[in-house]
């Protein structure tokens, strides 16, 4: 089998290799498809260089068919078409309150343990959701991405009819627009990227740049005067946190989906003044990847077009390289099948 190592320095190895025969309650799978993420992106850039043990196997935006069980795994069958769901809670402790997703221990598979580029990939069962049948692998890829979706869209408690604000037009974005358009909800996408206006358009979605449009005036007009209901902050811009309360209406809620490393200022008298709400968002529980496989199975959302290429794993530098000369790409897939 062929598996790919991320050599540090902006490089990646391909190698021959044994599958690893899997242990008690885990799954051995045969990779289909596996995403280009943007934190495989920071990684590819040593920006993680101190958390990933080089040379290590990355990618965690995984579908694949299973192709052998462990002792004592349950639930599952050869042939299996699945996803992995890359969250290893193992070292939960009650101090976490049962947000295994969050804990404090948790360990993020293809980060810190080895990942999807290869061709048979040996992980816990319980990382593992079944794929309804006749599911497209390709999009099935997508499902942990959309995930994130429908875990932020769940959290802020959309009602059909609200006014929905997305900062931020990239594949997360993205995603979140068209989850928060399916619950029901009038949906606007802020983003600076032409590109990406134009790609939120050929979606659909209402796509406006806060450069030349007044975007907390458009909130008002949309909405009788009182502004959104709801924000989505995806993009990490701090002019975008800066601004974030002045789009929303009395009790407004603000879902904050971008990672954020360092402070940033938030204008807090608009929390007093109207009484604002907000939350972060992190990854993913259970129920979130059977909401996002449920879309991918039911073709509710427009998931192939957010499909930029795919490349062989043969390709993986090359695809990593080409990421960075054409920054507009949505989504890069790996074929890894043998």
């Amino acid at each position: 089998m062929k598996t790919s190592y991320y050599q540090g320095n902006r490089t990646f190895s391909i190698e021959e290799t044994t599958p690893a025969s899997p242990g008690p309650g885990e799954v051995r799978l045969n990779v289909a498809y596996c995403g280009i993420c943007g934190t495989d992106t920071h990684i590819y850039h040593g920006a993680m260089d101190q958390r990933v043990n080089i040379p290590q196997t990355i990618g965690h935006e995984t579908s694949a068919t299973v192709a052998e069980l462990g002792e004592g795994v349950t639930g599952f069958s050869v042939g299996d078409a699945v996803v992995v769901r890359p969250l290893d809670n193992r070292a939960e402790t009650p101090a976490d309150r049962g947000h295994s997703h969050v804990c404090k221990g948790l360990k993020f598979i293809g980060i810190d343990s080895p990942g999807g580029f290869q061709n048979s990939w040996t992980v816990p069962a319980f990382t593992l959701h079944k794929a309804p049948a006749g599911t497209d692998l390709k999009q099935a890829a997508l499902c942990e991405p959309l995930a994130v979706a429908c875990h932020d869209v769940r959290l802020g408690e959309i009602v059909p009819g609200e006014l929905a604000v997305v900062i931020g037009g990239g594949p997360i974005g993205m995603l979140v627009a068209l989850v928060a358009r399916e619950a029901g909800a009038r949906v606007i996408v802020s983003e600076v990227n032409e590109f990406r206006l134009s790609f939120a358009r050929d979606l659909g979605l209402e796509a406006v740049n806060p450069m030349e449009t007044d975007l907390a005036e458009l909130c008002r007009e949309k909405s009788g005067g009182s502004g959104a209901d709801i924000v989505f902050e995806v993009s990490g811009a701090k002019a975008a946190a800066a601004g974030m309360t002045d789009l929303l209406a009395i009790r407004g809620r603000i879902v904050v989906v971008a990672i954020y490393p360092k402070p940033v200022e938030i204008n807090l008298f608009q929390f007093f003044w109207k009484e604002l709400k907000m939350c972060g968002a992190r990854v993913y529980e259970p129920e979130d990847y059977e909401r996002a496989l449920k879309l991918i199975a039911d073709k509710t959302l427009p998931l192939e077009p957010l499909i930029t290429g795919v490349r062989p794993l043969d390709e993986l530098q090359k695809a990593f390289e080409d990421l960075d000369a054409s920054p507009n790409a949505m989504k890069t897939l790996i074929d890894c099948r043998a």
